[in-house]
C-alpha cells in the first residue's frame, strides 16, 4: 500500500501543477474577451477567431481544471444524506461511487474521444466559421483533461482505502487555507454579531 501511496501523491503533485497553471486561462480569456469587445465596438471589427479561443480556453480551464477541482475536494456534490453518515462511511460511499461511476466514466471519455482527436488532427479540420481556428488542440483536451480527472480519481480511491484502512489521516479534514463555505460562514457569523451589538 505504501507504494500506492506515493503514486498517490504523484498523481497530486501533478494534478496540482497542471491546475494552478490552468488558473491562468481564466486571464488570459478574460483579457482576450475584453479587448475582442473593445475592438468590436470602437472599430466594428472582430474575428472569429477570438470568439473561438476564448471557447478553446474556456474548454481548458474545466477540462484540465476539474482534476484540480477533485483533488481540494471543492467538486459539486449532493452530499443532504452523505453528510449525516460517519466519515468512515461518507469514504465508503467515496470508493464506492469512484469505483462506479468517476473510473468507468473517465475510461469511456478517453476511449471514445481519442479516435475524434485523432480523426481531426489527421485530417486537419478546420472550423467552419470564416476566420476560425483549427479544431484539433481543443478536441486534444477532451481525453487529456478524462485522462487526468480519471487519475486524480484513482489517488482518490487509494486516499479513501487508506483512510479506511487507518494508513494515513484523513486528508479531507485538512485545510490549509479555509473553503469559500468557511468563509462565508464566517462572514455571516460576523454579519450577524453586527447586528446583535448594534
Amino acid at each position: 500500500m505504501g507504494s500506492l501511496i506515493k503514486m498517490s501523491s504523484l498523481i497530486d503533485a501533478l494534478n496540482e501543477r497542471i491546475g494552478r497553471s490552468a488558473i491562468w486561462l481564466v486571464l488570459i480569456a478574460a483579457l482576450i474577451s475584453a479587448t475582442n469587445a473593445v475592438v468590436r465596438k470602437v472599430f466594428s471589427v472582430s474575428s472569429n477567431a477570438f470568439l473561438e479561443i476564448q471557447w478553446y480556453l474556456f474548454a481548458g480551464i474545466f477540462l484540465l481544471g476539474a482534476a484540480y477541482t477533485l483533488r481540494h475536494n471543492e467538486h459539486v456534490r449532493i452530499d443532504v444524506l452523505s453528510s449525516r453518515f460517519s466519515k468512515r462511511t461518507q469514504h465508503l460511499i467515496e470508493i464506492f461511487g469512484t469505483l462506479l461511476f468517476l473510473l468507468p466514466l473517465c475510461g469511456m471519455m478517453v476511449w471514445l474521444s481519442v479516435p475524434w482527436f485523432i480523426q481531426s488532427f489527421t485530417s486537419g479540420e478546420v472550423s467552419a466559421n470564416a476566420g476560425g481556428l483549427t479544431l484539433w488542440p481543443v478536441k486534444l483536451l477532451v481525453p487529456i483533461g478524462f485522462a487526468l480527472l480519471g487519475l486524480q480519481g484513482l489517488s482518490e480511491l487509494i486516499k479513501r482505502i487508506a483512510v479506511v484502512r487507518g494508513l494515513i489521516p484523513d486528508p479531507t479534514e485538512q485545510h490549509e487555507l479555509p473553503t469559500a463555505e468557511e468563509n462565508l460562514i464566517e462572514e455571516l457569523r460576523k454579519a450577524q454579531e453586527g447586528k446583535n451589538n448594534g
